[in-house]
């Protein structure tokens, strides 16, 4: 398959997946030529989105808005990912569509799901820099660690900042401040 051929066979899988109507608490993403269908959060899950989304929204750039659960995609390098939070600019909505151009968003922070830790931990860590998100936050309620990873390109994040659950996380700008993570919620064993 030549060069030019990529992006359209990548674009004809972002709008077959994009036809799909998965179960109720069911969402899609695109990874490469894989289609990948996952189930809705435990409300552990949900308990740490709210409380690390809350410090965000308190530090939020004026031209940007959080979205939950919104279809970031890339298609000339063939991935649609749906990040649990992410923070794109109030401009993406004059668009009016249903996703949104990956490399416009501020952040992705995933909540590492027990059923399929491989998702966030490695599949995510691989595609969010190649889709050219410039920080990527994971939170893992398994063992209660955080990764932040900055500073993509060349497909690769060249920074990474790890720490446990407890510790302060320094989010750099646009955001600007220091998350606390000592209230977040490990799952159970």
């Amino acid at each position: 398959m030549s060069e030019s051929q990529i992006p359209e066979r990548h674009a004809r899988l972002l709008a077959y997946a994009q036809s799909l109507t998965p179960p109720a608490g069911w969402k899609i993403e695109i990874s490469g030529d894989e289609i990948i269908m996952m189930a809705g959060p435990s409300v552990i899950h949900q308990r740490n989105l709210l409380l690390v989304r809350k410090q965000f929204e308190a530090h939020e750039p004026a031209d940007m808005m959080p979205s939950e659960n919104t279809d970031l995609a890339s298609p000339n390098v063939g991935k649609l990912r749906n990040p649990d939070l992410t923070y794109i600019p109030l401009s993406v909505l004059e668009s009016g569509g249903t996703k949104v151009p990956a490399e416009q968003t501020a952040i992705a922070v995933e909540i590492v799901s027990p059923s399929n830790p491989e998702n966030d931990l490695v599949g995510k860590v691989r595609d969010y820099p190649l889709m050219d998100i410039p920080l990527y936050l994971v939170i893992d309620p398994r063992v209660g660690e955080i990764m932040l990873y900055s500073d993509p390109s060349g497909g690769v994040y060249h920074q990474q900042w790890t720490g446990k659950f407890g510790d302060l996380v320094p989010i750099p700008e646009p955001f600007g401040f220091e998350l606390a993570t000592d209230a977040l919620l490990r799952y159970p064993d």
